[in-house]
C-alpha cells in the first residue's frame, strides 16, 4: 500500500511540473508580445510565486513527511491502538445517537398515550361510553 501512494503522489507530482512548465511555456510567449513596464512586473509577479511555491513546498515536504503505514507524522506518532480508538469512535458516538434519539422518542409516545389515558379516566363520562354506538349520536346533537 505504502508503494502504491507513494507512485501516486510521484505521478501527481509529475503532472504538476509538467503542467507548471506548459503554463511557464504560454506565458513566456505572451510575455514577448506585451509592453515592456508590464512584461517586467508579470516577471516580478513570476519569481515571487515561483519563491513563494518553493518555500510552501518545502514547508509541506518537513511537515506531512510519510510514515511506515501511510499516516502523516502527526497521526503515526499515536499508538496504534489508540489510532483504532480514534478511528472507531464517531462511529460509536453514531450508534449511541441514533440509541438516544430512539428512546427519547418512544418516550415522547408513551407520554402521550398516558395524557390521553389520564383525560379519559379524569372525565365525566365512564370509558365504556366511548365504545357506545350512540355516543357519536351525542356527540353530533352536542355540537349543534
Amino acid at each position: 500500500m505504502n508503494s502504491t501512494v507513494n507512485r501516486q503522489a510521484a505521478e501527481a507530482e509529475r503532472l504538476e511540473a509538467r503542467f507548471g512548465l506548459r503554463l511557464g511555456a504560454l506565458l513566456n510567449e505572451q510575455a514577448a508580445r506585451t509592453p515592456h513596464d508590464i512584461s517586467e512586473r508579470l516577471r516580478v509577479a513570476r519569481e515571487q510565486a515561483l519563491a513563494s511555491a518553493r518555500s510552501s513546498r518545502l514547508l509541506t515536504a518537513s511537515t506531512d513527511t510519510v510514515v511506515g503505514n501511510g499516516r502523516s507524522a502527526v497521526l503515526g506518532r499515536l499508538p496504534g491502538w489508540l489510532f483504532r480508538f480514534a478511528s472507531v469512535m464517531p462511529l460509536v458516538v453514531l450508534v449511541a445517537g441514533m440509541v438516544l434519539i430512539d428512546e427519547w422518542h418512544d418516550r415522547a409516545q408513551i407520554e402521550a398515550a398516558a395524557d390521553v389515558d389520564v383525560n379519559l379516566l379524569a372525565d365525566d363520562l365512564p370509558p365504556d361510553a366511548y365504545s357506545d354506538a350512540g355516543f357519536v349520536e351525542f356527540l353530533k346533537e352536542d355540537a349543534q
